[in-house]
């Protein structure tokens, strides 16, 4: 099969720090959760139990409050016993239900019923995902039935992907929950055509993984549906929208398709919207990739929604020195924990500790216009011009037009030997702007 990779930029990004890619690990269930109103692009979920209250597992504890916000669930059974607020490192501030974990489940252990889904309607398929706040758990929380209704008001034809695009190590828990839970990606992508009115599922798979894009191949589609399957580069930012999309119009255009809209979603988002719609089940768990050069035993974990970070990390055997850095998401474009206390939530797909050695930490020196992170942008930018306008007093127009094209990969920022955070200030210039 060939492979098809956007044509400019990018870099092999490798780390020898994350977990292994072979299983995952069920974590211990957590004697304290903590659930926070906000798991989502929206305004924070309106609670609807308080202090003292018994929720049970899978119970509706707080609702969305209009577009981009999302329902939240318990992860557990028990009683609340405290509302917390914290404010994170991007200065945002949150609020969670404190849940002690006592009395019984209503769904772990227990068989599972399945509902039949093929003959429910777009509108219901909607409505169950709603109810279930399922939210892209890949990025930064879109509720999917916002990404639904807006795609129903898009002319045919549309097509469904399936984003199994690994070109960031730490993406190791997406790739893992891929062979464990195959069945439940495919028909979360059957179900979302079904509920999109897609007339085409394309499964995009990292070049580098063709056993798994062999499995794909051997999927038996629902009537009326359409089936590709595409190999797609390693490199990363592979996996970003626009180069995604880039990728798949060569493909389209090679094969002499029409994918029409392109409806993307990661694997975690689409085993989700399997389990709201055919289990009558909402997030209650994430597969999460621990590690880092400070974490003894990095691994895999599905973890509980609601689990404090730092039992995460115990759980992998503490820390064998004191980090220098503690996040969430990838090193390159990871969000800084505070607190560990701080919860695993929809959209953690990854928690990292480093030590300084990793972090690189060291003075950040003048730029020497070596041209690097010219020769990696996948989008033809100039960081070091763009970098140097943001810090002066003055932006020309012409250069703040080319700033906004920045979509953040931040690989100008993963090459520079200055250690410059061109990246950050460049979209932070963008976004002043708007």
């Amino acid at each position: 099969m060939k492979v098809y990779s956007f044509p400019r930029g990018g870099i092999l990004y490798e780390d020898s720090t994350v977990p292994p890619r072979t299983s995952s690990v069920t974590a211990f269930l957590p004697g304290l959760s903590v659930i926070p109103l906000v798991q989502h692009t929206g305004a924070r979920a309106l609670p609807v139990v308080g202090v003292g209250d018994y929720v049970r597992e899978g119970m509706l504890i707080g609702r969305g409050q209009g577009p981009g916000s999302a329902n939240i669930h318990a992860a557990a059974p028990g009683r609340v016993i405290n509302m917390v607020s914290w404010k994170t490192a991007a200065d945002i501030n949150n609020e969670a239900l404190v849940i002690r974990l006592e009395g019984r489940f209503e769904k772990l252990g227990k068989k599972e019923d399945s509902f039949r889904w093929e003959g429910l309607s777009s509108f219901e398929i909607e409505r169950i995902i709603a109810d279930m706040g399922i939210v892209e758990m890949e990025s930064g929380g879109t509720p999917v039935s916002d990404i639904l209704s807006a795609f129903r008001s898009i002319p045919r034809p549309v097509s469904v992907v399936a984003r199994c695009v690994f070109d960031d190590p730490w993406l190791a828990a997406d790739y893992v929950l891929c062979r464990e839970r195959f069945q439940a990606v495919v028909e979360g992508a059957f179900i979302t055509a079904r509920a999109s009115r897609a007339n085409r599922v394309v499964f995009a798979v990292s070049g580098r993984e063709r056993e798994l894009a062999g499995d794909f191949l051997t999927v038996h589609p629902p009537g009326g549906i359409e089936v590709s399957t595409v190999l797609v580069g390693s490199r990363y930012p592979q996996r970003n929208r626009r180069e995604l999309e880039l990728v798949l119009r060569m493909y389209e255009k090679k094969e002499e398709l029409s994918l029409g809209a392109l409806l993307i979603l990661g694997p975690a988002t689409l085993a989700a919207l399997h389990d709201a719609v055919k289990l009558n089940k909402p997030i209650l768990y994430r597969y999460v990739s621990v590690g880092g050069s400070a974490v003894k035993t990095p691994q895999v974990m599905k973890v509980r929604i609601g689990t404090r970070i730092g039992e995460v990390f115990a759980e992998c055997g503490g820390f064998i020195d004191k980090p220098k850095r503690i996040a969430t998401g990838s090193p390159l474009l990871g969000w800084t924990v505070v607190d560990l206390d701080e919860p695993i939530i929809k959209t953690s797909f990854a928690v990292f500790a480093l030590l300084e050695k990793q972090v690189g930490g060291g003075p950040r020196r003048s730029c020497i216009g070596c041209g690097e992170c010219r020769r990696v942008c996948p989008v033809g930018l100039d960081p070091e011009e763009l970098y140097k306008w943001a810090k002066s007093a003055e932006t020309p127009d012409a250069v703040q037009g080319r700033a906004s094209e920045c979509h953040g990969c931040c690989c100008c920022e993963a090459v520079c030997p200055s250690r410059l955070p061109l990246g950050k200030v460049i979209l932070d210039s963008a976004l002043r702007e708007k």
